[in-house]
């Protein structure tokens, strides 16, 4: 395992010293070509999957000819190259520009789906990608990014081809951030800050109806209060468990101390 480490770290780096030994000039670059060439070009290597100098035309065409009548197609091949290299930063960025700037473009539905992927991309490391790493107790920040760019693809674009995938990336999403609050709420509760831990708990249960996380969200709840001695909370509580999961293990342990 560490040996395994230790190349993934060494390509990175080799990587990066390759990246930093070559310098792109997209407003000098390709100057004997009309931007019609640029962007054939372009489009060519992106069928062959030679994305690295798709990106560097179409960043070449964005400079040297903004308003061209093919610029504004080039940018989502632009975002779309970008993502298939995990440039995700870049890729994210320059779909929050075309969605501000190209708004009625007939595939900005398709930026809004690329922007998601991109958010939700950003949250995982190299290293997590290679790793199994449950996501759920990372910084969900760019993952509440990614559920609000699937929101609004949903949304705005209900009949788009890419909103049945958008609406399973929410399912997901929202799932997943309920799970890392219950973990906030049990980290809480094992260390007696109880208060912390109901309130927490009750953010769960309150925010994400039908989340798998929610009947434990609700044990954490009745813990709580009774903790606190809070009779009356832990009663209600314990009573939205009871009718909602009889005879279920949650039951089980809401009463034991």
């Amino acid at each position: 395992m560490n040996r395994l480490i230790l190349i993934v770290v060494l390509a990175l780096v080799m990587a990066t010293l390759n990246a930093c030994s070559t310098t792109f000039d997209a407003a000098e670059a390709y100057k004997g070509e009309s931007a019609h060439e640029i962007y054939q070009h372009g489009v060519d290597q992106l069928r062959d999957n030679d994305f690295q100098n798709a990106i560097k035309r179409f960043e070449a065409l964005d400079v040297q000819y903004p308003f061209g009548s093919e610029t504004e197609t080039s940018q989502i091949y632009l975002i779309y190259a970008y993502y298939k290299t995990s440039d995700f930063v870049s890729a994210e960025a320059s779909a929050g520009r075309f969605i501000h700037v190209h708004p009625t473009n007939p595939h900005v539905d398709y930026v809004y789906f690329i922007k998601g992927l991109s958010n939700y991309y950003q949250n995982l490391g190299v290293f997590e990608k290679i790793f199994t790493v449950d996501l759920a107790t990372r910084d969900l920040a760019q993952m509440q990014k990614a559920f609000n760019d699937f929101s609004e693809l949903t949304r705005l674009y209900p009949n788009s081809c890419y909103a049945p995938a958008a609406h399973q990336y929410m399912i997901y999403l929202r799932n997943l951030m309920a799970k890392h609050e219950l973990e906030v709420a049990q980290y809480y509760y094992c260390r007696c800050a109880f208060v912390a831990a109901a309130n927490r708990a009750n953010l769960v249960v309150r925010d994400f109806e039908g989340a798998p996380s929610v009947p434990d969200a609700l044990v954490v709840m009745v813990k709580s209060y009774r903790q606190l001695q809070l009779t009356q909370n832990m009663n209600e509580a314990f009573s939205v468990l009871q009718a909602n999961y009889p005879n279920s293990c949650y039951v089980q342990q809401a009463m034991q101390l």
